[in-house]
């Protein structure tokens, strides 16, 4: 155990939202709020932003009750953003605001929830405050539904997402075979560089309802496959469901997408979309069939009302090792999830990461689990993510809609 380090706290949230990065929120601020090191507990309003305005929320003030629907409610409560801080070695002067306002209300350490990119933002904060000689303890928290992240088995928010997808095309499965006149389904599935996403939407298949075809950006996307692929389904069973992440892209790395260079967001990343509906474009003008193109679009990130349990749990369990590991000392790194077993069952184990080894670095679906043909994922991919979906979260309701989290947001 270090020495105690007496001091305030700040929580961010940064980068997509999720169904469950307000239970990783609450398991950061509840174990704040009981730990006597930490002074006061404050939330950054819409991520570093927050901090870099000194617009941060006195999160002490708030109604328990209130903080505890927290695991009820979808997408970033205390606001996100997506704010690339430069290299300090090349520009300081964003830090030394941080610092500033670090100092100003006795930050001594400090919580930042979100992806790859967030990850690159923790790294930076904590080797400038260390090079600052301002000690404060910068711990990240995992938030993705992408699953990318390297160094952890899987990423808060990914279950959810991919129990979302599952289950909604399993019932577009269902839908899209009522009428006798055959239909050829695109469903466009997020996921710009790993195929987490549109892999997970062949859980469904094994139970008997879910897409024919699945295709992930880890293999370069070959057009006249791709026909020859929906034609021969098409034929054997007269309907067809394809599952295509977002970001699949030709052989010259371009994006299949035809809204590939519409727009950018703050890290540079393109905003991708569009690509449903041009391959079912080229469907139709190539088997002249009824297609459809469906774009789930946010509705995968924020579709609480069929989160998992097990990721709920897990989110507050990254949020609350978080502020633990960082009183007992720890800094500079990444609540990270490890798999075990324990009476054959599946059980998520914690561990700490460098935030060196995570920032900026993707972890893609492994070739293997693709099946040779490029067109759907293997047994070991399904049975991967199985275990993460499993339970149903209780959900507090008003009126049998749900009751989400109303804060206060007293400004500190």
């Amino acid at each position: 155990m270090a020495d105690k380090l007496i001091g305030a706290c700040i929580i961010g949230q940064s980068g997509g939202p999720t169904s469950v990065i307000n239970s990783s929120a609450y398991g950061a601020i509840s174990a704040a709020l009981a730990a006597e090191e930490i002074t006061q507990v404050l939330g950054a309003d819409h991520g570093i932003t927050g901090v870099l305005g000194d617009k941060l929320y006195d999160m002490g003030l708030e109604d328990p009750a209130e903080l505890a629907l927290l695991k009820n409610t979808p997408s970033s409560e205390l606001g996100s953003c997506r704010y690339k801080l430069a290299d300090p070695d090349v520009d300081d002067t964003d830090y030394k605001t941080i610092l500033e306002m670090f100092k100003k209300h006795n930050v001594r350490y400090f919580f930042y929830n979100g992806g790859n990119d967030s990850m690159d933002t923790c790294d930076k904060i904590s080797r400038f405050m260390a090079k600052s000689g301002w000690e404060c303890r910068v711990m990240g928290i995992p938030k993705t539904i992408d699953n990318d992240l390297v160094g952890t088995d899987h990423c808060p928010g990914f279950a959810s997402a991919a129990k979302y997808i599952a289950t909604s095309c399993m019932e577009v499965s269902c839908d899209s075979r009522v009428y006798p006149t055959g239909q050829v389904t695109i469903m466009e599935i997020m996921g710009r560089h790993a195929g987490w996403l549109a892999g997970s939407a062949a859980v469904g298949s094994r139970f008997g309802a879910g897409p024919d075809l699945v295709y992930l950006p880890e293999l370069d996307f070959d057009m006249d496959k791709f026909l020859a692929d929906v034609e021969t389904v098409y034929k054997a069973k007269g309907n067809c469901l394809v599952a295509v992440s977002e970001g699949v892209h030709f052989a010259d790395g371009t994006f299949v997408s035809e809204a590939k260079a519409s727009s950018t967001d703050g890290f540079g990343h393109a905003q991708l979309g569009g690509l449903a509906s041009r391959l079912a474009d080229a469907v139709k003008a190539k088997l002249d069939v009824k297609t459809r193109a469906i774009e789930l679009s946010l509705l995968q990130r924020c579709g609480a009302h069929l989160a998992s349990k097990a990721d709920v749990d897990e989110a507050e369990l990254a949020g609350r090792i978080a502020v633990e590991s960082a009183i007992a000392g720890e800094t500079g790194k990444m609540v990270a999830f490890e798999r075990a077993e324990e009476n054959g069952e599946y059980v998520c184990k914690t561990k700490l990461i460098p935030l060196t080894a995570v920032a900026n670095a993707e972890k893609k679906v492994p070739l293997e689990w693709i099946t040779p043909e490029g067109n759907f994922v293997t047994d070991e991919f399904i049975d991967y993510v199985l275990p993460l979906i499993q339970g149903a979260p209780e959900r507090p309701t008003e009126c049998s809609l749900p009751r989400y989290a109303k804060l206060r947001k007293i400004k500190a």
